[in-house]
């Protein structure tokens, strides 16, 4: 066990510069080096922890914090230029590993049905969107972190759900693995008014936005009155240097439509409820999770690249080391 004083060897992936349009893998650069380990002087204080990085959480979110553009949220404040990129990750507590227990899940399911993506999930589709059973609801970018336990959580309320996908592989992953009722790869559809039209024939109760643009455009014409979007994320804009417009909003006032932006970071003090709620479907089976696992450090770039392209099937997490 490594202990204070001690030098380590140290990878971390540097942010070269800030980022216009699609990033590539040649804006960051994975350095390594060293690291001495230093602790509290009393050894013997619990306030005293030293972590071994095992699994980073690549998210779309991480996109914007390489733009240099003004926030308000600190929590979305721009990477700094050739520091390294930040994120949620688990780590394993080198020093009072004996004194916690984890629970009986595996490690990379904290960076996603137990992390920051099952919580958007669930805050997102039980209190933004308000289900009601029997409801209609369409979710975009399904078959990513968040997406699929959307629409699982939406079918254990009975609900009829339908995704939307980039490829036949997440499609059919959908149908057969996540239990939704239809699926449709986006990319085959010219049309996507009448494509949401042909699985929406009486329009669409609720929609978790999850891509933004040509889609929200699409789907807002697909509304049912009285109808809820939960406006979790726009993937599709991020790289762009000019976001595109949106046409149809005039519907959100006709069709009395509650369009409901929100952050999962104002959930986190309500953890422990989301644990109470999933926890009994993962153990039952009731609720699978997939993920993409992308092995060492060095691989990190090229897998939050991948995030952009829809490269990833499932949530996208880097092993940085053995457990």
């Amino acid at each position: 066990m490594a202990a204070s004083g001690e030098e380590v060897r140290n990878m971390q992936v540097i942010l070269k510069d800030y980022v216009a349009g699609f990033p590539k893998e040649s804006d960051m650069n994975v350095k390594t080096g060293s690291i001495k380990l230093k602790l509290a002087e009393d050894e013997s204080s619990d306030s005293a922890v030293l972590v071994k990085n095992l699994y980073l959480s690549c998210d779309p979110y991480m996109r914007g914090r390489m733009t240099n553009s003004p926030v308000d949220d600190p929590d979305f404040s721009p990477f700094t230029p050739g520091s390294p990129i930040v994120g949620h990750g688990v780590a394993e507590n080198l020093r009072n590993s004996s004194k916690f227990t984890l629970l009986m899940c595996p490690f990379p399911y904290y960076t996603g049905i137990l992390g920051m993506p099952g919580m958007t999930a669930y805050f997102g589709f039980y209190q933004v969107c308000s289900p009601k059973k029997g409801e209609r609801v369409y979710i975009s970018a399904a078959s990513g972190a968040v997406g699929q336990l959307v629409g699982q959580f939406a079918k254990l309320m009975g609900c009829y759900v339908v995704g939307s996908a980039g490829s036949k592989e997440k499609v059919e992953l959908l149908k057969s693995k996540f239990g939704f009722d239809d699926a449709f790869n986006y990319k085959e559809e010219h049309d996507l008014v009448a494509a949401l039209k042909r699985y929406f024939p009486e329009g669409i109760d609720i929609y978790f936005e999850n891509v933004g643009g040509k889609m929200l455009d699409a789907v807002l014409l697909n509304m049912r009155f009285h109808g809820r979007i939960a406006a979790c994320g726009m993937i599709s804009q991020y790289n762009l240097q000019q976001p595109e417009g949106i046409q149809n909003i005039t519907t959100v006032v006709f069709k009395r439509i509650r369009l409901e932006g929100f952050i999962i970071f104002d959930y986190f003090d309500q953890y422990p409820k989301f644990l109470d709620f999933v926890l009994p479907y993962i153990r039952e089976g009731k609720i699978v999770y997939v993920e993409d696992i992308t092995e060492g450090l060095e691989r990190g770039p090229s897998a939050l690249i991948g995030l952009f392209s829809g490269r990833n099937v499932g949530k996208q997490v880097v092993k940085v080391t053995n457990e």
